[in-house]
Order: C-alpha cells, then structure tokens, then sequence
C-alpha cells in the first residue's frame, strides 16, 4: 500500500493523528508542522529523544529579550515566583488543549512586554496577546501573580515583588520555552515537559516555605 500523504512511496508507519499509514518521509517532513501529532506518538517521542535543543544564534535576539539580563542567582532567589508561573502554564494548556508550544511563546512574549514597559516608564500599557487561548494564558499569570502578591502580604506582612522582578521572571520563562519547543508550528514539546514537571493533581501555588525544587533551567 501507498503513503496516505504522498500516494508515492510505500506507507511505513502508523499515524495516530491521521489514523492512517504513511511513509518515514512523510512523517519527518509533516510532523507538528501539518499534522497535529498526539504526544504518545511513539514516532514523535523518538524524534524527540534524537532531536538537538535549539541554541540562543538560531532565534532572534529581540525574542529572547537579550536586553534583559536574569541572573543565575536571581532564578534561585525567585525559585517559587517561577514555580508559580510555570504551573500557570500548565493550568492554561490542560484547560485548552488547543492550545501550542506557539500560543504559550506569544502569550508569555506579550506579558513580558507589558511589563518591560511597566518596569522602565511606570505605565502600564497591557500589549495584547493575539488569540482568545493566549488572553487565558497571560489571564492566569496574572492571576498567578495577584496570589503571589497575597501570599507574600499574609506571610511576611508587605509585598517585596517588584515590576523588575516580574520582567525577569517572565523573560526566564520565555527563554526557558524557546529552549523546550522544536519551534514547528504545531510543537507541544513545551507543553509536553510542563505537564511531565506538573502532575495533574497539583495545587496552584503554594507558599514559599512548601514549595518543592521543580525549577528546570533551560
């Protein structure tokens, strides 16, 4: 029998998400670009394993805020703001499961740009995330973010999270989800590794002294 895609070579290979049989090719050349592939896709979980982590020279500076500097101690300072954040991420994927690697990329882009303004100027221009899946996401950071503002008044009395901080912390977890993704259209690779990071039955945040170290640096 042939490719159910190129109807040239002779099919290989099982598609899950197709629910047809294709060729090795095909499957390389459309995998999370044209076909949708569900993450138990034992194809796609091999591709995976042999798949080389994209480098910072292969994505655009102006992506990866290159004017924004994170230090290393910084991430450990905020290990809970992160975990915070990181588990919002989760949340919002296994809400809406059409959600990509793409939509979290643009939503957590859009929240750190409100917030570089924010930090530099003190005004507070809310840049648009495009979709009504990535409105959610930045919705449930910010969210996330009101309770960690809560959490830190009930237990030390005041709130010492700044807009610098928060700018830095959501440009680490940019950073972190350009270094996760394969950066094809339809990847859920991010998602994938936020969702093996956070079961499901876990709370939304928790105060500092009970947060577990589940920080995964990119």
């Amino acid at each position: 029998m042939s490719c159910a895609l190129c109807h040239a070579r002779k099919e290989k290979r099982f598609c899950p998400a197709l629910h047809d049989r294709i060729c090795a090719q095909c499957c390389g050349q459309a995998r999370e670009v044209s076909i949708d592939c569900p993450s138990d896709c034992v194809y796609l979980q091999q591709a995976r394993e042999h798949e080389k982590p994209r480098s910072a020279e292969e994505l655009d500076p102006a992506a990866l805020f290159a004017q924004v500097e994170v230090p290393r101690q910084f991430v450990y300072e905020n290990e809970h703001l992160l975990v915070g954040l990181s588990f919002a991420l989760a949340k919002s994927a296994r809400a809406d499961r059409a959600i990509n690697d793409q939509d979290m990329i643009a939503a957590l882009t859009a929240a750190a740009r409100t917030y570089e303004t924010l930090a530099n100027s003190g005004l507070h221009y809310q840049v648009s995330a495009g979709s009504l899946g990535q409105q959610a996401v930045v919705a449930e950071l910010e969210k996330t973010l009101k309770e960690y503002h809560e959490l830190e008044q009930k237990h030390r009395g005041f709130s010492s999270l700044r807009d610098s901080d928060v700018l830095r912390a959501l440009v680490f977890l940019v950073r972190m989800a350009h270094a996760r993704t394969s950066g094809r259209p339809k990847s859920r690779a991010l998602i994938d590794s936020l969702f093996s990071q956070f079961p499901e039955k876990e709370s939304l945040i928790e105060t500092p002294a009970e947060t577990p170290n589940r920080i995964i640096m990119p």
